[in-house]
């Protein structure tokens, strides 16, 4: 190789290495991973975007049986280190003869670079590239994951990440997107439009592990019913796939596209906002979905009504597009549960779920009660070893009962004896379900209902009356956990709509009262059920704290951010600090009392470094009506909805790490000269 083309080789490891002390202090931030998942026993590549990469040398998938290494990482370059690049291919070049492997490798790379360079890019905080191999055992469950990316610096926010059961169909990853101009969006989407011409001609449309399916985003794309297809929507795009359905089957299509990335903070409304269109092979409309009740993803509930070859589109509701407009849609004879009663039951108490949905194995469900916490969990059912979605379930210590109908004015109300958790529907649109119990002078009643955060569509509504008819108490939406000095809403994550109602009220007198549940929209249906508690407050607390990692130089501190939501008017003091610990972790304790919300705790660490990240767990303990309580504090990351509102986004795991203080870029000193 000529002293040129070595100079070539290390000009472009200069420009994509590490900018030494640039950033020195930004924690890594991944926008998107491109596929969100992958299946079984497959070894895939997937393009991460983000910003403060620089050095990224981890990825790291949350759970068992998955394993990633970065294998590349480009830069997003200025137009004088573009200039470089072509200079050096040009170098090169010369002689095309007589060229080894590397080199050629090395002249495809710089041609890829340059050929994808965007100016000036619709999104800087997705510019940075990088790229890594994903291996997902054949024995690996089926689960949602977290997707990390780690540099010399720390850990990036987790991406949500998915292991698949059925064959994948993905596209070639997009470049980069440019800024569109207000007037001249049609200019700015040539180079898209050529994109697509390109992929089409190469057919770079592929199938599981990697075959090539012959088809392209451009037209068209013909796939395999069962899969999962991932693709990015672009400006503009509507991405359509060709499958062949027989008649009386009834299919499942359902997109991921929010709930893989919850926020995008500079695209309103704040998340991507798929649609889904089937049509037949006429191009006649047969379905359309653009949310699935509350949630932005739609799913399709298709019945095939004959033998023949359709179509589904995909696209964004307001034609926006870029590379973190990612989905995943799959389609099949899938086991999907569209509703489930009662939404939860009493611990260590056996409980029959009763389930709706399609292709489900059957009709009933025994989550498991013994031996688990109060909490919510995801449950599922399985069909010939395919899982389900999930739905969630509600555990709680409470008395329980069904609501009974007719229970619909105050003469037919039904009577109840507190504290008890009733499990009810709003069965038809208008429907009212009314109980009746009875209360003392100076006693003060909890009413709360759990419904939209058990991914019910109910929006609840509570009324208060006693037995005159009058009005004590109203409540729509419960934002109880909202910080307003700080637009943070703490307990939701990323549901924007806070629909489950709350009532805390003293009653004036003894006597019957009688409290209302229905529906704001006055809508109904089976699918519209709710846990309504009444009873005495049950003092309690919940802790969320961000970012969900953090990374060490050496022997250092980090800050965290605590979050306290007080739940039944509890006041006491919250007494902060890391559970089991192990050897080289610190936490200095810190207290949240009276009313505090916020506060600020330092994590600490003797350790000059770690192999691989390091799993923490904080904790708040308490004095509640003379029983001593602890509960883990949630990790989560800090993510704006669109501008203003910012959201707690939960996280898996709280991870640290500590780099060995040989791969942090070093900032050079600057030296000064006596003047003589």
């Amino acid at each position: 190789m000529s002293k040129f083309q070595w100079r070539a080789i290390l000009g472009l490891g200069v420009l994509l290495a590490v900018a030494a002390g640039a950033q020195a202090q930004q924690r890594p931030y991944a926008g998107f991973a491109y596929p969100a998942g992958g299946q079984r026993g497959t070894t895939f590549r997937v393009t991460v975007g983000g910003q403060y990469l620089e050095g990224v040398n981890i990825a790291y998938v949350s759970g068992e049986g998955v394993q990633a290494k970065v294998i590349e990482y480009n830069k997003h370059l200025n137009p004088q280190e573009v200039m470089v690049l072509r200079e050096q291919l040009d170098e090169l070049k010369k002689g095309a003869s007589g060229k080894d492997d590397e080199t050629r490798k090395m002249i495809a790379r710089l041609e890829k670079i340059i050929a994808d360079y965007v100016l000036r890019p619709q999104s800087v905080s997705i510019s940075n590239i990088a790229v890594v191999e994903v291996t997902v055992a054949s024995d690996a469950k089926p689960s949602e994951r977290e997707f990390r990316l780690g540099t010399p610096r720390g850990l990036s926010n987790p991406l949500v990440f998915h292991i698949g059961q059925l064959p994948e169909v993905t596209a070639a990853p997009m470049s980069t997107s440019p800024l569109q101009v207000l007037g001249k969006e049609e200019e700015s989407l040539v180079k898209r439009r050529r994109y697509l011409a390109s992929k089409a001609s190469n057919s770079e449309m592929m199938m599981g592990g990697g075959s090539s399916q012959g088809a392209s985003l451009a037209g068209d794309v013909n796939i395999n019913v069962p899969c999962t297809v991932n693709g990015q929507i672009g400006s503009g795009e509507l991405n359509r796939y060709r499958f062949h359905a027989r008649k009386g089957q009834r299919l499942v299509i359902s997109a991921l596209g929010r709930q893989l990335i919850p926020y995008i903070a500079d695209a309103v409304p704040g998340w991507f906002q798929p649609v889904l269109v089937v049509y037949d092979a006429n191009g006649k409309e047969m379905a359309y979905d653009d949310d699935y009740r509350f949630k932005p993803d739609p799913v399709v509930l298709f019945d095939v009504p004959k033998d023949g070859d359709y179509v589904f589109a995909i696209y964004d509701g307001i034609y926006r597009g870029r590379e973190d407009f990612v989905y995943r849609v799959t389609i099949g004879e899938m086991p999907f549960v569209t509703s489930i009663f009662p939404l939860g039951g009493r611990v260590d108490t056996p409980v029959t779920v009763e389930m709706k949905g399609w292709n489900l194995p059957a009709t009933r469900l025994s989550p498991p009660t013994k031996d688990v916490e109060p909490g919510i969990y995801p449950i599922g059912v399985r069909k010939e070893g395919v899982y389900s979605n999930r739905v969630l379930f509600h555990l709680d210590t409470l008395p329980e009962c069904l609501e009974r109908e007719p229970n619909n004015t105050p003469a037919t109300a039904q009577k109840v004896t507190l504290p008890i958790i009733v499990n009810g529907r709003i069965d038809v649109p208008g429907d009212w379900d009314v109980f009746q119990f009875e209360g003392h002078a100076g006693e003060t009643i909890v009413a709360q209902v759990y419904a939209r955060r058990l991914d019910s569509p109910l929006d609840s509504v509570l009324k208060l009356t006693d037995a005159s008819g009058k009005q004590l108490a109203y409540n729509d939406d419960n934002n109880t956990d909202f910080i307003s000095s700080q637009w943070l809403d703490i307990d939701w994550g990323a549901n924007t709509h806070h629909a489950d109602s709350y009532i805390r009220y003293t009653l004036p007198a003894n006597g019957t009262y009688y409290l209302h549940i229905g529906d704001a929209q006055r809508a109904g249906g089976e699918e519209y059920a709710y846990r309504l508690r009444i009873s005495a407050p049950q003092p309690d607390f919940a802790l969320r704290f961000a970012p969900s990692s953090v990374g060490f130089r050496g022997s250092s501190a980090a800050p965290l951010s605590v979050y306290l939501i007080r739940q039944d008017g509890f006041t006491g003091d919250v007494t902060l600090g890391l559970k089991d610990a192990p050897k080289g972790f610190s936490m200095y304790s810190a207290t949240l009392s009276g009313t505090q919300q916020v506060t600020h705790v330092s994590l600490s660490t003797s350790l000059d470094a770690t192999e691989k990240p390091v799993s923490l767990t904080i904790e708040g303990r308490a004095t509640i009506q003379g029983r001593q309580v602890a509960h883990e504090a949630m990790p989560c990351e800090d993510r704006m909805q669109a501008f203003l509102w910012t959201h707690l986004v939960p996280a898996r795991e709280f991870l640290v790490t500590i780099p060995d203080v040989g791969d942090l870029p070093v900032r050079q000193k600057k030296t000064r000269t006596a003047k003589k």
